[in-house]
Order: C-alpha cells, then sequence, then structure tokens
C-alpha cells in the first residue's frame, strides 16, 4: 500500500521544491520591484537588474564565467522569472512530483529535479557555444528541464497510471506527459535549439533515472547521503542516536513479563534430563530443563 504524503508533512520533498521555488520568486520579484523607484526607463531598469542582481543567480553560458559564479549550479534551478513561468512550472511540478513521490517516496525526487536542471544547464552550455545567439548572453534560469525530468521519470516508473479513475476509467498519465512535451516545445521557438534543448536533455535525464533504478543502481542515494552527513553536523545530537529496536518503541516497556512459558512436566522428560546430566553435567543444562527439574524436585 502506497502511503500518501499530505501537504504538511515535514518530509514532503515536493512541498519544499515548490516552496523554494516561490520564495526565490519573491525574492527577486521584490529586489526588481526596488528598481522602479531609480530607473523610469523600462530598458535601463531591465538591464540594471539583470547587471547588478539577476546574473548571480543565472547559469552564464561561458564555462569561465561558471568557474567564478560556480554556485549558481544550486540558484538558476530555482529562479523562474515572469509570473506565468512560476505558475506553469509549479503546477505542472505539483502533478507529476505528487505520483511520483507517492510511489518512489521522498528521497528521490530532489537528487531528480537537480539532475534534470544540471542536464538542462548543459545542454544550454553547450548549444550556446555551437549555436550562439542572443538568448546565450542572458542566461539560463528556470525549473522547465528539472520538471521535464520528473515527469519522463514519472511515466516511466507507472505509464498506466490512470488520472480521474472515476470518469470513464480515467485518463492515461502517458497522454499527459505527452501533451506536456509537446507543449513545452512547441511554445519556444523552433529555430532557436538553445531554447528547446534543455528540455529534451531534462526529458533524457529523466529517463536514464528510472532506467537505471530499474536495475538496481541508484544515483540518488550519494546525494541523500550528503544531505544526512551534514544533517548530523549541524545536529551534534543525532549523531549520538542510536536506532531503538521497534519492541522497545512500542511494548514491552513493563518490569516483569507479561507472560511466562511454564514448561509441560512429563515423567518421559525428567528422564531426558537426568540423562542429559550424566552424560554433560548439569552445566549443560538450558533455563527451561532447569525448571523442570526444579518443579520434579518438589513434587
Amino acid at each position: 500500500m502506497n502511503r500518501r504524503i499530505s501537504l504538511g508533512d515535514s518530509n514532503n520533498a515536493l512541498t519544499k521544491l515548490i516552496a523554494i521555488n516561490l520564495i526565490l520568486f519573491i525574492t527577486l520579484s521584490l529586489c526588481k520591484a526596488y528598481f522602479y523607484f531609480f530607473y523610469q526607463d523600462l530598458s535601463v531598469l531591465e538591464s540594471t537588474y539583470r547587471e547588478s542582481i539577476l546574473k548571480w543567480f543565472l547559469l552564464p553560458a561561458s564555462p569561465s564565467a561558471l568557474l567564478s559564479r560556480p554556485w549558481t549550479l544550486l540558484t538558476f534551478p530555482f529562479a523562474n522569472l515572469g509570473i506565468w513561468m512560476i505558475i506553469g512550472n509549479m503546477l505542472w511540478l505539483w502533478a507529476f512530483g505528487f505520483i511520483f513521490q507517492d510511489l518512489s517516496g521522498n528521497r528521490k525526487i530532489v537528487p531528480l529535479y537537480l539532475y534534470g536542471a544540471w542536464a538542462g544547464g548543459l545542454a544550454f552550455i553547450l548549444t550556446a557555444h555551437f549555436f550562439p545567439s542572443s538568448l546565450a548572453t542572458a542566461g539560463y534560469m528556470g525549473s522547465s528541464a528539472a520538471v521535464m525530468a520528473i515527469a519522463i521519470a514519472t511515466t516511466v516508473l507507472t505509464p498506466n497510471y490512470r488520472l480521474m479513475p472515476d470518469l470513464m476509467g480515467g485518463i492515461p498519465l502517458w497522454i499527459l506527459t505527452g501533451f506536456y512535451v509537446l507543449m513545452s516545445i512547441a511554445t519556444k521557438p523552433l529555430h532557436q535549439p538553445i531554447s528547446y534543448l534543455p528540455l529534451l536533455a531534462g526529458g533524457f535525464t529523466g529517463f536514464i533515472f528510472m532506467t537505471l533504478i530499474r536495475r538496481g543502481i541508484d544515483t540518488s542515494e550519494w546525494m541523500n547521503n550528503v544531505v544526512d552527513w551534514v544533517n548530523n553536523l549541524f545536529n551534534p545530537a543525532g549523531t549520538k542516536q542510536t536506532r531503538i529496536p521497534l519492541r522497545e518503541q512500542l511494548f514491552y516497556k513493563a518490569t516483569r513479563r507479561p507472560y511466562k512459558k511454564t514448561p509441560h512436566l512429563t515423567e518421559s522428560r525428567v528422564d531426558e534430563i537426568l540423562d542429559k546430566i550424566s552424560a554433560k553435567g548439569l552445566g549443560s543444562l538450558t533455563e527451561e530443563e532447569r525448571e523442570i527439574l526444579n518443579r520434579a524436585s518438589k513434587s
């Protein structure tokens, strides 16, 4: 039985991903709104905002610029520019991410999200090198490639999953995924590969991720181990915690046993114990055999 993960669950990785996207979007929007008090010309405002604020969050097309701003590898997957961009990406992330997390648990969706975003970023850098355009100078940002990775991985995981099953048997998940892929690519300028190749790279990453999982190779494990190590590093009490057996967590905490088994006393059983003493000595008896012998001596 699959465990449903609620919106308020502290272990809900999907909710955390959406929250990070929204927080960064609001932060960047407030920074841009601040510039409206100083610049009346919109073109000057945009260029100043990009140069002063946005470039520190975007993935640059130049590898040398990336080396000078390596932290952008962790910021560009969550930096969505524009209200429609953030709304669209978060709705699709919730639609596919909820199914994926419900079926695979909450320790795989964040690594998959980052893998998809990084694959899209790598495709952007390579495409910008071979197909230079004005889009390359602006840098790369957004969660589109990451969402595409989750969408494809979810479909590979459960292609026959039905949406709204009470409505004429439901809609197969692969149909929704196909619509999402076509819509995502069709809305991009097809004459500029730099606009849609990162999406395809993200989708291919999701396919590879699930293919490796089916073969017993979990590429998310190392990332989760690093996160666990960091959490324990900043939580000294956590490193001293030991795993408490389930028996001690739930029951068997009384000072005496709730039930004590009484060995069955028979003449043949007593004879077997006496023969064992003769052959191996009194020290070879078990606790149960000692109890039987004690009861026999009293009777």
